[in-house]
This record gives C-alpha cells, structure tokens and sequence, in this order.
C-alpha cells in the first residue's frame, strides 16, 4: 500500500500531508486516521438543511444524495440532489430516523459520507458507529463525544471537571416522582425539568412552583418519549429572565479547536430559538473570549471533532453558566459564517476528510453584525400554533452578499404536518447591529406568503420594538413585552381599501379582456367592463369585508379611464394599472395624488396588498349559501386544532369541566398541544381515544352548557 501526497485547496491556500490508500468498492478510502476522501454525501435530513448542504457540496464538486418520504416525494431538496431515494411513509420514525434504511441507501449509492443535518439522526450514537462500521464516514464529531454530551447529568460532570462553569441541579439516576420533586423542593422554585437527552426545546418545562411540578414533570416526560424514546429526567434552578448565549466551535482530527464568537439566540417561544443575533449584544470583549475559551475547554474536554455549540445561560452580570453542547450544525450557524467569513459546510466536509482547520484562532476575525430570523407556519396570536398548508403564493427579497433566504420550499409547496412548520432562515449582514437590523425588517416586508399562517408580522412588531432595538433581549423577552409585540389588529385605512377594491376591478377587466379574446363575438356585451354609459357616469356598489366587518364602496368609473371611490362621507380618486415585475403583481397607483406601489395577490377572492408599511387583506364576502362551515364545529366543544395523533383524554362523558381545563393532549408537529375546554359545561361525547390520528378542524369533544342539560333532564 503506498503513500501519496494530497493536496486540498483552502482558505489558506493548499494543504499537503501524507495519508496511506486503500481502494474499496466505493472508491479510495484512507487508511490511517480513517478518514477518507468524500466525493459523494449522502444528506440524511430533508427540507432547508438539506438543501443548504447540497448548496455548498455543489460548490466543492461533491455530489449529493438525498432521502426522502412519502411526504416529500416532489419536495425541493429532492430536485436538488444528484440522486434521490425513497426511504419510506411520512411520519420519521419510519423513514428520516430509520437508520437501517439510511445505511441501506449510503451502501447502495456509493456514498462516501453521510451528512446528518440537525435533528433526525445527527445526535445518534447508534448512528455514528454504525456508519462507522460500515466504512462510512459520518460526517460530525466521535459517537463518545455524542455520547457523552447528550446526556445531560454525564455532561454537567464532564464540565465541571475540566473547569467550565455549570449551574447546580438534580442529574441523579433515582427517578421517582418523589425523589425528583423532592429535590426541586431543595433547589428551590422556580425550576427547570428537562429531559436528559433532550434538545431543540423538546421535553422541557419550567415548573413556577411545587403545586404544579408533577404536571409539568409528567409533560415533559411524554414529549422526551415521542421525541427521544427516553423519559429520564433531570431538575436544575431555573434562572429567571437570563440570556442564551451560545458559542460556535470546530475542531479538526490534528487536535486543533476554535471558536467563531458567540451567538445570542435568547428571544424563544415554547423554548425554541425565533431570532438569533452574532455578536451578542452588549457583550464585552473579556466576556467574549471568557466564553469562547471555555467553549473550546469543553469541545477539548470530550475530544471533539467537527462543528459543534456549546451553550450557556447568562446573567444580568454575565455571569455565564454551561447548559448543553449541541453535536452537530445548529439551524442558527449562518449567523456566525457571517460574521466571519466562512462556510461551515464547507469546514465540515473537509474535516470529515481528515484536512486539518482552515483557519486557526488568531486567522478568525469578527466583522460586523449579522440577524437570522426564523419564518415559521404558525398563529402567534394562538400561542404560535403550528400549522400546515400549501403556499399558494410566495415571494422573497433578493439574495445578495448580505442577504440570504436559507430554505427549502418553493411556491405551490406544502407545509407538511409531519415535520417542523419551518419555512425558511432570512439571514442579513449589516456593519453594525443598527445597520443588521435596519436591513432585517427591510427584508421582512419583502417576505410575502398567502396561503397559511406565519409569523412575520411578529418577526417585525419583535425587530421594531425599542427595548430589542437596544440589545436589551432575556429568554423572557416575548411574555414580558406581550401587550406591546401583540397590539390590537388595525383596520386597513381608507386608502388600502381603495387599492384592494382597483386590484379587483382591474382582475375583473383583465378576465373580461381575455373573454373577448377567445370569443367569436367582439362585439359581445360580455366584452366590456369599461363602465362606459352615454352621458352618465356609471357608479356600481361593491361590497368587501374586513374581518368580521362589511364595507360599502361605490366605485365610479371616468371617461379618462380614473375612477372615483366613496367610502361613507370620503371620496377619493384613484387610478392605476397592475405591472409584472419579477414574476409578481404590482399595483402601480396614485389614491388622492399619493402613489404607491404595492404587490398584489389575489386569492379565493381575498385580495392581499404587500408594501413597506406591512400588509392588509381585504375580501369579497361568500354569499352565506356557499359559506363554509369551519369554524361551527367549536361552539360546541373543542377542535382539532391541526393533524395530529391523541397522546392522553382527561375526561369522559358526563364529566363537569370549566372554561380552560385540560381534555386532551395532542403530538402535532413534533410538539404537544393541550386542548383546552372553550366553555363550561358537561361532556356528552369524546370522539377520539388515545392512541388515534385526528384531522385538522376534526370535532373532539362535545359539549353541553349545564343550563341544556338541567332543562332537558327536567321535561
């Protein structure tokens, strides 16, 4: 067997050591060190993370291999990839966290490596070793460190011992109730339950006091189950409003470890990270290398390889304390490739090859400010309810040097309710915080959906309010500042009324202009929506609703091709056309002299106006004889909010319930929802028992006021 000299190219420029050969049927493999050159990866993930890999694996002339489910079939990572194989129906467990049939598919595609994304099998010890033993390499740290860092009570050990701080708690193997809430009792509340295994929030709840710790234990227990097939449990003090701040690290097989600065990602909702920022705010120079140096301890400490995070929980003194190291790409990594210059992809593959890191702690430098926000399918104003759905229409500000649209969805997609309701990561660089910031809401106007629920008006009440403006962001930041980030819905003015009621009567003379065209008859009376009447002006009365509140508007139609609008006692004038412009509809007008130019979608006769001001929707209302009937179902008991399978029933038939008590527990979405009772009353029926799949808008309970049921007892 003999030696060769390899060169790989770099951000330094070329690297050249001497690595032993042996061929196999997949192709050359390295001998010593077990690592290997990788001309094809398989990506075990789906969805934006997928993508992203495929992206910079393109980049490098690698090719890629993508996995996908029933759910997935037509999905965009699968038209990415170079090769794609079915692996199975839509729920994970049966295909994304097979590992048997992702192995099967590495040795049947020739794959050289597997890249497993963030979640699904990327924490799997199991996973690791066994692409190990398959002459695979496994693109990510050693199983021991996955190992190792995944149970939370072995880490806290691991910390202390090589000097990082941690935050004392309960980490013990006695896991009785009694004995864990003994010891919440003795920590004192409040108190953080978490599962050992847990991460990305799952199997976490914060029990205020020790009335409600068995509740909350018993909550968290169930989702660590569904998300991680173990339960075991662990209690530490609860830090009240502290900041999550995280620290990037990569560490290559030649024993090097680096940090790339911190992220503060301490803005959450249900645990889970909304808005990430690198640096993090306010955070001294000091401070800054205190944390990366005791990251760096930490990855040394288990050995590690490839990128990883670690993350603590700081102080208003920042004090910082260690929380948990994350083995893999976290889904906020772009932030930090921003704000120094790298492709963390990129770092992987090459450290996965045996290549030693690209640059070292002196080579990386901080330039300036860099936001990432997370546009999630889901209600904020229904306690960020997740959800699913087609995007009927979707459009997104450019991509640039400073700007990038992480995602893995196209228009005429689906949000899927089998996975996370995640639709894409807008990433912006600014040279400062203010400039970042300035830039991310610029672009959050730019993100325009219609079809589904999402949260970017949120996003933009969050990146506008004062006190985030000023760095001032804690893990209580959304329920401390609630009145102002949810403020009462405004009625679209008078002049957003008057460009939606255009956009309509300009849809209505573009079909009637393409009705002449495919007609025999020119001269069709069918052919003419100029208003057009000899000597008069023609005036029609259109009606549109808003919310849950009709509007009038008589529209008048002009010789010179304007219109007059009167919204009660208001008159206004108004003219217009609607222009394509990059594959969207702008309306470009003028409403009393004031030009704009919003983009214009019309859908299910709703008209959806976009402009730098924010958004409104206005609609044609439903003659009642063609109305649906969606939301009859919950005035008389409680609805499936989504798709979703039923984890527990609380109560029976004949069974006295209050506004707000617990009768059921749903798993949707990779989360539980408690379905709460919308009224008080009795229970006449529970139509679904645990265990079942229920459908979105599926009837759950039935209900009956108290008051129904005495009369109907007493006749």
């Amino acid at each position: 067997m003999a030696a060769v000299i390899l060169s790989f190219p770099t951000l330094q420029g070329l690297r050249i050591f001497t690595q032993k050969w042996s061929w196999t049927k997949r192709g050359v493999r390295f001998v010593s060190g077990e690592v290997g050159r990788i001309e094809k990866v398989l990506i075990a993930n789906r969805g934006e993370i997928a993508c992203r890999v495929m992206r910079t694996a393109k980049k490098m002339g690698v090719r890629s291999v993508a996995v996908y489910s029933d759910a997935d079939r037509d999905s965009m990572h699968v038209a990415m990839a170079d090769e794609a194989y079915h692996i199975g129906p839509a729920p994970s467990q049966e295909s994304y966290l097979s590992m048997e049939k992702v192995l099967e598919v590495a040795k049947k595609s020739g794959s050289h490596a597997v890249h497993p994304g963030y979640g699904f099998l990327s924490e799997n010890t199991e996973f690791a070793e066994a692409c190990k033993q398959e002459g695979i390499i496994f693109i990510g740290p050693p199983s021991s460190a996955i190992r190792d860092m995944g149970i939370k009570s072995t880490s806290k050990y691991i910390m202390s011992a090589a000097g990082v701080p941690i935050i004392g708690g309960y980490h013990g193997e006695d896991q009785s109730n009694e004995r864990l809430q003994a010891e919440a009792a003795q920590i004192g509340f409040p108190v953080m339950i978490k599962a050992v295994r847990g991460g990305g929030g799952k199997g976490m709840r914060i029990a205020l006091s020790d009335s409600v710790f068995l509740e909350q234990l018993e909550s968290a227990r169930r989702e660590a189950r569904k998300s991680f097939n173990d339960d075991v449990m662990l209690v530490e003090k609860f830090v009240e409003d502290p900041r999550h701040v995280e620290v990037q690290v990569f560490g290559d097989m030649h024993g090097n470890v680096v940090y790339l600065f911190e992220r503060d990602c301490s803005v959450q909702r249900r645990h889970q990270k909304i808005i990430e920022e690198a640096p993090g705010p306010d955070i001294s120079p000091e401070v800054r290398r205190k944390l990366g140096e005791a990251a760096v301890k930490a990855a040394k400490a288990v050995n590690y390889v490839g990128a990883g995070t670690v993350e603590f929980i700081m102080d208003a003194q920042h004090n910082f304390y260690f929380m948990e190291m994350n083995t893999r790409l976290q889904v906020e990594h772009p932030v930090s490739e921003m704000i120094t210059g790298t492709d963390l992809v990129e770092w992987q593959l090459r450290v996965a090859a045996g290549e030693r890191l690209p640059l070292l702690q002196d080579d990386i430098i901080l330039r300036g400010h860099s936001f990432e926000a997370r546009i999630y399918a889901e209600d904020p104003n229904n306690d960020f309810l997740p959800g699913a759905g087609p995007l009927l229409h979707l459009s997104t500000p450019a991509a640039d040097q400073h700007t990038r649209i992480e995602t893995g969805v196209r228009e005429g997609d689906e949000v899927s309710p089998h996975y996370d309701p995640m639709i894409a990561k807008l990433v912006v660089w600014g040279e400062d915080r203010s400039a970042a910031l300035k830039k991310l809401r610029y672009c959050l106007r730019q993100y325009n959906i219609v079809g589904l629920n999402t949260n970017i008006d949120f996003l933009l009440s969050l990146s506008g309010h004062p006190e985030f403006e000023a760095g001032n962001v804690t893990t209580s930041f959304i329920p401390q500042y609630y009145a102002d980030l949810f403020p009462a819905p405004r009625a679209p003015s008078g002049e957003t009324i008057c460009q939606a009621a255009l956009g309509l009567v300009l849809q209505e003379r573009r079909h009637t202009q393409e009705f002449v065209q495919a007609s025999n008859d020119p001269f069709s009376p069918f052919g003419s929506s100029s208003g057009w009447r000899s000597n008069i002006q023609y005036n029609r009365n259109m009606t549109l609703q808003l919310g849950d509140k009709k509007v009038e508007v008589v529209v008048g139609y002009s010789k010179d091709g304007s219109y007059t609008m009167q919204l009660g006692d208001e008159v206004y004038h108004v003219t217009g056309e609607v222009e394509l412009e990059g594959g969207a509809s702008f309306l470009h007008c003028s409403v009393n002299g004031v030009k704009a130019r919003p983009k214009l979608v019309i859908l299910d006769s709703t008209v959806h106006l976009f402009s730098t001001e924010g958004s409104s929707q206005v609609s044609v209302p439903v003659p009642k004889y063609l109305a649906a009937v969606s939301g009859a179902g919950a005035q008389g008991g409680a609805v499936a909010p989504m798709t979703g399978t039923i984890e527990k029933v609380m109560v029976k038939a004949g069974d006295t319930v209050a506004v707000g008590d617990a009768l059921m527990v749903m798993n949707a979405m990779k989360m539980e929802h408690t379905i709460r009772a919308p009224k008080a009353g009795v229970i006449k029926r529970v139509f679904f028992s645990e265990g079942s799949q229920a459908n979105r808008h599926a009837p759950l309970i039935e209900l009956e006021e108290e008051e129904e049921v005495e009369e109907g007892s007493s006749q």
